[in-house]
């Protein structure tokens, strides 16, 4: 079977979607810049989803750089980073587990934020089901395997402790678009979770036939 016919399969259609909608909300936590709208609009028709269809219209009305900036910008009202909401672990350490799923991806993102940003963590997802589809679609189940177990784990560690106290912070600011894509992201990322530590290693390191184009240490 050729990668376009298996591209049509019901689980690789949602991976695709999923990539879509994690791409989607990275992009409305991303600074409004020249084009920014255009990718917006273009993968909101690739995403149904009610709770960022709602951002997007909000988005329509509201978004612009100045206000991101006062909201979201350096020395703005709210802090888009994960360890302004980790106070106690270490944000070198954080640093360093996030970049340790970063590499181990090949996630390189074009951008001017840290790594620990909200869009960045959201499109690293985004990328995770993405590659994860492609994998399946090549028929590689021990590839797709990888990214499967790698991605929940991501999400529970790192995005999920950073996007639902966010949430509480961007809704007290009545900015009606990023309080609505908060609260996407934040119900993507599953129940609220405890504080806890990080510090383990994200995911067992590849050996050096590993397909992923993984990074050894």
């Amino acid at each position: 079977m050729t990668e376009a016919a298996t591209l049509t399969g019901p689980r690789i259609q949602e991976l695709l979607g999923e990539a879509a909608a994690w791409r989607l909300l990275g992009l409305l936590f991303e600074r409004p810049r020249e084009g920014w709208w255009q990718e917006v609009e273009s993968l909101r028709r690739e995403v149904r989803d009610a709770e960022i269809s709602a951002a997007v219209e909000a988005a329509r009305e509201e978004a612009n750089e100045g206000l991101y900036l006062a909201l979201l910008g350096p020395g703005g009202v709210v802090s888009p980073r994960e360890v302004s909401y980790r106070r106690m672990n270490d944000p070198g350490q954080i640093l360093s587990d996030i970049r340790a799923f970063y590499e181990a991806f090949a996630f390189g993102p074009e951008t001017e934020e840290a790594p620990d940003h909200i869009a960045v963590e959201a499109g690293f997802l985004g990328y995770l089901a993405l590659k994860e589809a492609y994998a399946r679609a090549r028929g590689s189940e021990e590839e797709a395997e990888i990214v499967s177990q790698a991605a929940p784990r991501f999400r529970q560690e790192h995005l999920s402790t950073l996007a639902w106290p966010l949430t509480d912070r961007v809704e007290k600011t009545e900015v009606q678009y990023l309080s609505l894509a908060a609260r996407a992201l934040a119900h993507r990322t599953g129940p609220r979770p405890p504080t806890h530590p990080v510090g383990e290693s994200p995911l067992p390191l590849c050996d050096s036939a590993c397909p992923l184009e993984c990074t050894q240490e």
